[in-house]
């Protein structure tokens, strides 16, 4: 039995502050002001100017994909294109394996304002085949050696550019495929018990990841599937399938469905390929590209609605957003379900009529506020992109927050790291004063709101008693600093069913017989 005296931020439904909290035996039994007698003599720890805290949920992100850039080599942070070769020269130098993963080049942070082209990578990368992912997730750049071994359908599809080694739309998914079976699924395990630890040392308790994206019978589904029926120290995974058939949730226990990949209805606007409704200002013959038909969205809504499972889908432009908000609602009104949960994944730049939608049919939004401002996609870019009115609507989670719409935060990991403090920092000092919201609010999306997304808000993501022991333990009070000085919130320790978060340390073939026949929640 522990007594934790404080600031214990408990984000109930009343948002209520207390002084007490105690666990026994991993569930919290009691939370209040006046400690009961009976627990006065229980070891205490002194939070001092420190709080307690619900842990993060990260609702959307890429686990598998993120774990094994996790693993290569991330240029996101590289001022110039000549600073990117530096960083791949070595890493070819270095690298062991036969193909080499990058991650984070962008036109718009760098010096040159330019991509990093083929040409200039085949001069570093030592005859070794190189995958360099886009950023935005959504495209990527290949080296000649990796050109020269894919399969010959890939250069009949949209998307591909080999003058210049670019490769977006349906040929990176295919790039991208072809990439993941060269992976070995025993490496890429590995990775995952990684990018666990990394996400545990920011205070996420809960991870949302979207999976599917190549490997044969859908190994990768399967493979988060027993990782998160496996993973140790209490942390929680929720599996989504990246596919429009039903089946392949419903066989894997899952019961829940979407993603990006295939379940995007529209590409980003770094590719200048979300779906809008009116041409890019920068691009007055682009509007963008949606890559399903209403009628193929809304089958898909209808038939995984009628099967039971929660759906989400990848809209970023203002034309994806509509039709998702659409297809969602004809699903709802051929089969009602009162608590279905489906969601809108992005939302970045959504129309009134189909927040409307969102609001009228319970649709959850997990959003990346992490986008807002962001380095490799500067407001400067996205003005010229979309014009000061269309990017000034951009991520509005205030107004989806005041349609009473439950907003939650995701990092969309690789594209962003998996960080809340970045989170609640941004939501508080949206680029948009218009758009930002209370720090109580923005500890809400970040905590509850997630938790609530994926059904385990009854044992999770509030401090109430009765519910499990999962708390964070921040390095000072966020509703007592200064908007400005969020950003320096620490994560001093991530605490599940009332113990300290350990590394994942179990064998990867245990982790995987573990997961197999385990029957812990996915």
């Amino acid at each position: 039995m522990t007594v934790y005296h404080g600031s214990i931020l408990s984000v109930n439904a009343e948002d209520e502050v207390f002084s007490y909290l105690v666990e026994e035996d991993g569930r919290i039994v009691f939370v209040g002001d006046e400690l009961p007698a009976q627990y006065a003599d229980a070891e205490r720890i002194e939070l001092g100017g420190r709080a307690l805290i619900p842990p993060f949920a990260d609702t959307h992100q890429h686990f598998a994909s993120f774990s094994a850039f996790n693993a290569g080599l991330n240029v996101m942070e590289c001022a110039s294109n000549a600073e990117i070769l530096e960083r791949v020269d070595a890493f070819a130098a270095a690298c062991p394996s036969k193909t080499l993963i990058a991650f984070g080049a962008s036109p718009y942070s760098v010096s040159e304002r330019r991509l990093v082209s083929r040409e200039e990578l085949d001069g570093v990368t030592h005859g070794k085949p190189l995958f360099l992912v886009k950023y935005d997730g959504h495209a990527c750049v290949v080296n000649t050696a990796l050109l020269e071994k894919l399969p010959r359908k890939v250069s009949t599809l949209r998307g591909w550019h080999p003058d210049t080694g670019e490769m977006n739309q349906e040929a990176f998914f295919a790039v991208s495929d072809f990439i993941t079976n060269s992976i070995s699924p025993l490496e890429l395990l590995r990775d995952m018990q990684l990018a666990a630890d990394f996400e545990a040392e920011r205070g996420i308790g809960l991870i949302h990841t979207v999976s599917g994206v190549g490997f044969p019978m859908n190994l990768d589904i399967s493979m988060e599937s027993w990782f998160a029926r496996s993973v140790q120290s209490g942390l929680q995974i929720r599996v989504f399938p990246q596919s429009l058939d039903p089946a392949v949730a419903k066989k894997r226990r899952l019961p829940r469905i979407g993603g990006c990949f295939a379940c995007a209805l529209d590409g980003c606007f770094g590719s200048k390929d979300a779906a809008m409704n009116a041409p890019y200002v920068s691009d007055p013959e682009n509007s963008g590209v949606l890559y399903y038909s209403d009628e193929q969205v809304t089958d898909f809504c209808k038939k995984a609605n009628r099967a039971g499972l929660q759906i989400e889908m990848h809209a970023i432009g203002d034309r994806a957003f509509d039709q998702t908000a659409r297809a969602l609602k004809a699903a709802l009104d051929d089969w009602p379900r009162e608590d279905h949960r489906h969601g809108i994944i992005h939302a970045c730049l959504p129309t009134a009529a189909g927040m409307e939608i969102c609001r009228d049919c319970h649709i959850q939004l997990p959003m990346q506020i992490a986008f807002d401002n962001w380095r490799q996609e500067p407001p400067e870019y996205t003005e010229a992109l979309l014009g000061p009115e269309r990017n000034a609507a951009l991520n509005p989670v205030r107004s989806f927050l005041e349609l009473g719409c439950t907003v939650s935060f995701g990092s969309d990991a690789p594209c962003t790291a998996p960080d809340p403090i970045v989170w609640l920092h941004k939501a508080v000092n949206h680029s948009n004063p218009a758009q930002a919201v209370s720090i109580r609010q923005a500890l809400r999306m970040a905590t509850y709101n997630g938790y609530r997304v994926s059904f385990d808000e009854k044992e999770r993501g509030s401090l109430e008693a009765g519910k499990l022991a999962d708390m964070v333990l921040l390095s000072e009070n966020p509703y007592e600093v200064s908007p400005e000085r969020l950003c320096e919130l620490k994560v001093e320790k991530l605490i599940l069913r009332g113990k300290a978060y350990q590394k994942q340390s179990q064998s990867v073939p245990a982790a995987v017989l573990r997961g197999m026949f385990s029957k812990e929640k996915a």
